[in-house]
């Protein structure tokens, strides 16, 4: 793996933190929502496109491995309470989705103390926030009048409710991993 920081892949990641309070600013502060859905979909495409670029360029590297799941949690978390904040989603996807990823910082740490790594993101990981990051957009294009706002409703609703059940499956897999890397070390 290739150790070099400054990385077209690297800088995507950053830029779809960048993309946070900007999302932010344009959903709670201007109820923009076009311009909000955009920040959105621009982060998904970051988020796989700086995964891609790094394999297909031999560009893969450890800050790359921290900082794309970092920021790709930040991104959900961020967007779950902006989302609950204008009514569009429930708490229960919230208390669900940053449970799972409390639970799962928890186990890091107790991972990095036994001298194992950070778990590698999988597949299904990927597919998981790629599924939310499809839902957010579409369910806050579900508040508007227009007359997409049904087909977003339902399209939203659908990648939110599969994306939820992949996250949490997913998150069990990481947590018996994780947990045997720990049994393991002891």
């Amino acid at each position: 793996m290739a150790e070099n920081f400054f990385t077209i892949p690297i800088a995507l990641t950053i830029l779809r933190g960048f993309g946070i309070p900007l999302f932010v600013y344009l959903a709670l502060a201007l109820h923009a929502d076009s311009a909000a859905v955009a920040v959105l979909i621009i982060g998904g495409a970051t988020d796989y496109f700086d995964g891609k670029l790094a394999r297909a360029w031999n560009q893969e590297s450890r800050v790359g491995e921290l900082l794309d799941p970092a920021i790709d949690r930040a991104y959900i978390a961020t967007t779950l309470v902006v989302l609950y904040l204008r009514d569009v989603i429930p708490l229960w996807i919230i208390l669900l989705l940053l449970g799972r990823d409390l639970i799962l910082g928890v186990l890091a740490l107790a991972m990095k103390r036994a001298g194992s790594g950070p778990l590698t993101v999988t597949y299904l990981g990927k597919a998981a926030t790629f599924n939310l990051l499809y839902a957010f957009p579409l369910l806050l294009l579900a508040q508007s009048d227009s007359p997409w706002s049904n087909f977003a409703f339902v399209t939203g609703w659908s990648f939110a409710l599969w994306g939820v059940a992949l996250y949490l499956a997913t998150g069990f897999d990481y947590f018996r991993k994780g947990w045997h890397f720990i049994a393991d070390a002891k």
